[in-house]
């Protein structure tokens, strides 16, 4: 396909709901859109995604990583090369086919050592997949820099989401200052999220982050979160849906 897809990055303070909004992203493609290629990305160490669109993965990325470290660390040049060309078909065995999109989890990232040359490796072969399809969604961890260090290079469109406390801006206004050195991204904007009155976004201080919009507390979707269940279901009147809709029209997505 020679067209590169749209990357869709969520990042922001832990808690504020990026998962949830993320897998709220991923349903509104795959119903806008049933004829495209839609990838959703867990990036996000606490693997939330998965529950969320109700998928079960066995295997992520960082399991294959530590496949080729380990054959890295047994000094085996040979095995080392072979892991590496083996882990492009891994990652479609690490993909898990649902209806209307597939899915793949990064996993728990090691922290000892530097395995430098595999993170590359491994970020080269994400890219080299996502060019296969139309839409991708990724779930980050509260920063951005492990999305441009161990998953994409290029986010198309980064989506910020906060709730109306001061810590939230706060650190969706870091996010962009760091974006902005380190992220090549097309558009920005910020969702905030739970939000109790809409006086509340008078007092909101978000820098110069353009406003997608904002979400009132969805009781579906505590509902869901308490029950572990896919938020693929939740239905499309829920406020959640519909503000999430118009953000990604805002940006011109759908």
């Amino acid at each position: 396909m020679g067209n590169k897809p749209i990357v869709l990055a969520v990042a922001g303070k832990g808690g504020v709901g990026k998962t949830s909004l993320a897998s709220v992203m991923v349903k509104l493609l795959v119903e806008a859109y049933p004829d495209k290629r839609i990838l959703a990305i867990d990036a996000d160490p606490a693997v939330g995604l998965s529950t969320a669109l109700g998928v079960e993965p066995t295997l992520t990325l960082d399991d294959i990583r530590k496949e080729a470290v380990e054959a890295a660390e047994n000094g085996d040049t040979k095995a080392t090369v072979e892991v590496l060309g083996e882990a492009r078909y891994r990652i479609f065995d690490a993909m898990v086919e649902m209806e209307g999109f597939s899915f793949i989890a990064i996993g728990r990232p090691e922290a000892a050592g530097c395995y430098c040359k595999i993170n590359t490796y491994l970020k080269e072969v994400i890219s080299s997949v996502s060019d296969n399809f139309d839409y991708i969604v990724i779930d980050g961890e509260a920063g951005i820099e492990q999305i441009n260090r161990r998953v994409m290079e290029k986010v198309t469109h980064l989506i910020l989401i906060t709730d109306s406390s001061k810590k939230g801006c706060d650190v969706v206004k870091t996010i962009k200052n760091v974006a902005d050195n380190l992220v090549m991204y097309d558009q920005i904007g910020v969702v905030v999220n739970r939000v109790p009155s809409e006086e509340v976004l008078e007092y909101m201080d978000l820098g110069n982050i353009p406003l997608l919009g904002w979400i009132p507390a969805d009781a579906n979707l505590t509902e869901c979160d308490l029950k572990g269940k896919s938020v693929l279901g939740i239905s499309g009147e829920s406020p959640i849906v519909i503000d999430m809709r118009r953000a990604l029209h805002k940006l011109g997505i759908i």
